[in-house]
């Protein structure tokens, strides 16, 4: 019994370790895309994007594609408006997009609604001149938190 203890004492260093490791690395820009990752590029994106999403490995994935947070205003991005782009076709599979866009999608007069064959559900954030400045898919989100993160991340004042 005595050794059992000690061998489990060993074991659960070792591989608070390894996850640590794995948690460091990072993935190329090429995988990250893959993943869904191509807008959230802070680390403190991830961090607010495990606060509603409750997916360990998906918030794991998010941390192998982000930039560390400097102490400037970079860490608190914010956009002029955002678009939502949907496959029309898809959209029955996404009910929480549907109620968000039928319900909620009002309250920010800064967001349009895009209809692309074949995209993936996306909100594509815009800076002040209407360009495109990140892309973040949003296939497995809830309307609340489409609702938390679009009143963090797009100005209210703002009209596309």
């Amino acid at each position: 019994m005595a050794s059992f203890k000690l061998g489990l004492q060993l074991l659960i260093p070792l591989l608070l370790i390894i996850c640590l490791c794995e948690a460091e690395q990072k993935l190329s820009t090429k995988e990250c895309e893959k993943l869904g990752f191509t807008g959230l590029a802070l680390c403190s994106d991830c961090h607010t994007f495990a606060e509603y999403i409750k997916d360990q490995d998906l918030v794991a994935e998010c941390l192998k594609c982000c930039a560390e947070d400097s102490d400037d205003a970079t860490s608190k991005v914010t956009y002029s408006g955002a678009i939502l782009e949907v496959c029309m076709r898809k959209l029955v599979f996404y009910p929480e997009l549907v109620g968000f866009i039928e319900e909620e999608k009002d309250k920010f007069p800064s967001v349009r609604v895009q209809y692309a064959y074949n995209s993936p559900p996306m909100l594509i954030m815009l800076d002040d001149e209407g360009q495109h400045k990140e892309t973040i898919r949003v296939d497995n989100w809830k309307r609340e938190h489409i609702l938390q993160f679009l009143k963090e991340k797009v100005k209210p004042s703002s009209e596309i």
